[in-house]
């Protein structure tokens, strides 16, 4: 049975922590779509650790875990990052993680025309890491690209390489810096480092489930950012959502166990784009400073808000949640009033939506409805059980669940794998 974790809003949700709790259940930790663009934190034992590529579950030393089909691959971060883990003290990481063969890789090539088409957008720019996610997945879908089997085939491999990058020196001429043969030559040397990671991910995945084998399947970014369903065109480039988990793992619908929608107590987004409960003021610095708001790919800090009940519904209509996760709500421990918006309304009709439109210059022009909720200011890190919590905090997390219609099944009251509160059965994998 496979167990999905999906981030509800704009990314950075907590959803490492929550796959860092599940990961002793499950026998296989996987990724699905995006990149080195990922950004998770897990606090375990008093350690520090940063995913970006690899999935979360390597903490977990009976874990496998996998690389998907629909990732796009960058093949150094891939060795960097175990190389960090290893010197953290995680063992036996090289064996415990597999990429798929289907792949799309991630060169350089994409990060320095990633750059170029940021400057080329000037004022509209996206707000992309840096990191080469979007050229990536235009090339796979231009049919240009290079899978990671092909770095196997080194003449195939040198021929579409060059290739790729002699389309874009011809677009950016001399603005594009790089080097295809020195890229070549590292790959010459990733090469017979990289085989024995790679792996028929079909294959993989099909006996694993045949098996019954338990699967946790880790979401990277959010809905908000999925290229079909996000605030288009201030997104990623790949399906964070649902539909992503079945192109990207080849997934058997009908052995899923829980769809996990992981929300952060407030919002916050990296980069470009339409936030409606954005708090430009005192309370949105107090929330990035409490929360510690700051990306753990960029480092860049993250715009911060109130908790926007209508973003979450129309996340569920798309990934359709049969449980939340509810993260970071110590952040707000020290806030005498909380609000929460419930609804867009037009100002010059008074007409109000609940719903969330394709639209957003049509969303540009609406107010939020917000509802205010009296503060706790009391900690609630302590907190063991529901109802150790105070109990305006307990309020806002039981409004939050019958809003939604879905039930909230962990809370998040710190940064740690110890601060977490469960609250039914839902939370965890079945036996």
């Amino acid at each position: 049975m496979a167990t999905i974790i999906l981030g509800s809003q704009w990314g950075d949700e907590g959803k490492g922590k929550l796959t860092d709790i599940l990961c002793p259940k499950a026998q296989i930790c996987a990724r699905a779509a995006g990149g080195h663009n990922a950004g998770h934190s897990i606090v375990a034992n008093g350690v520090s650790y940063s995913f970006h590529l690899l999935p979360s579950g390597l903490i977990n030393p009976n874990c496998m875990n996998l690389i998907g089909s629909g990732v796009v691959f960058h093949v150094p971060s891939f060795f960097k990052e175990l190389a960090e883990l290893e010197a953290k003290g995680l063992t036996d990481v090289h064996n415990r993680i597999l990429v798929s063969d289907r792949c799309q890789v991630n060169f350089d090539l994409h990060a320095a025309v990633d750059g170029l088409e940021e400057v080329e957008l000037g004022n509209e720019k996206i707000g992309t890491t840096g990191r080469g996610i979007g050229p990536s997945y235009s090339t796979k879908s231009a049919r240009s690209g290079i899978r990671v089997h092909e770095i196997f085939n080194e003449a195939v491999f040198e021929t579409k390489l060059r290739r790729l990058a002699s389309g874009f020196k011809k677009r950016f001429g001399d603005l594009l810096q790089y080097d295809v043969e020195e890229e070549i030559a590292r790959f010459n040397e990733y090469r017979p480092k990289l085989a024995s990671y790679c792996t028929d991910a079909v294959k993989y995945m099909k006996e694993a489930q045949d098996r019954d084998i338990k699967i946790l399947i880790e979401g990277a970014n959010a809905l908000m950012l999925d290229i079909d369903y996000g605030t288009y065109p201030y997104v990623t480039s790949s399906n964070t959502g649902l539909g992503g988990i079945f192109t990207g793992l080849a997934i058997d619908p009908k052995k899923l166990d829980q769809i996990i929608g992981v929300v952060k107590a407030y919002t916050t987004r990296v980069g470009g784009g339409i936030f409606k409960t954005e708090d430009l003021g005192e309370d949105g610095d107090k929330l990035q400073q409490i929360g510690r708001e700051w990306g753990v790919s960029t480092g860049r800090k993250r715009r911060c808000g109130w908790l926007d009940l209508v973003v979450l519904k129309y996340s569920t209509a798309i990934n359709h949640y049969t449980v939340l996760n509810l993260t970071k709500l110590d952040v707000l421990d020290t806030f005498a009033t909380i609000r929460v918006a419930i609804a867009y309304k037009d100002p010059e009709t008074g007409e109000e939506l609940d719903y969330f439109p394709a639209d957003l210059s049509l969303l540009e022009g609406l107010e939020v409805v917000y509802k205010e909720f009296e503060g706790w200011q009391k900690p609630t890190t302590a907190a063991k059980s529901f109802y150790d919590l105070p109990k305006q905090a307990r309020a806002y997390v039981e409004f939050i669940e019958k809003f939604v219609g879905v039930p909230i099944g962990w809370v998040g009251t710190g940064p740690s794998r110890e601060d977490m509160i469960f609250l039914t059965k839902a939370a965890g994998l079945k036996d």
